[in-house]
């Protein structure tokens, strides 16, 4: 006898809301692809760690924590900072639930 799959016909996100941990899992893979972005731009760049520190005006320490992914505590200043050692700038965007 088949058992039914009580999540059938439900997306991934309604799932993750019943686990209760939709909001960890969003910001996680906020961050992840943020990480990716600063850094594909300092490879493409070939600007280093040490580089990047100096040109946001903070310290090594500050460029590892941006870059770890699982760090999802990161300020808009921070943001701004490395986005703008990188020649970019930040947009955000706020979209419907």
């Amino acid at each position: 006898m088949k058992t039914k799959n009580i999540h059938a016909g439900s997306d991934f996100d309604d799932f993750l809301k019943e686990e209760g941990v939709f909001e960890d899992v969003n910001d996680r893979a906020l961050k992840r692809a943020l990480v990716m972005q600063v850094h594909d731009l300092m490879q493409k760049q070939r600007i280093t760690k040490s580089t990047m520190a100096t040109r946001m005006a903070t310290s090594r320490a500050a460029v590892n924590r941006l870059l770890d992914s699982d760090n999802t505590s990161v300020t808009l200043g921070t943001l701004n900072r490395a986005a703008k050692a990188l020649g970019q700038r930040v947009k955000i965007q706020l979209v419907s639930a």
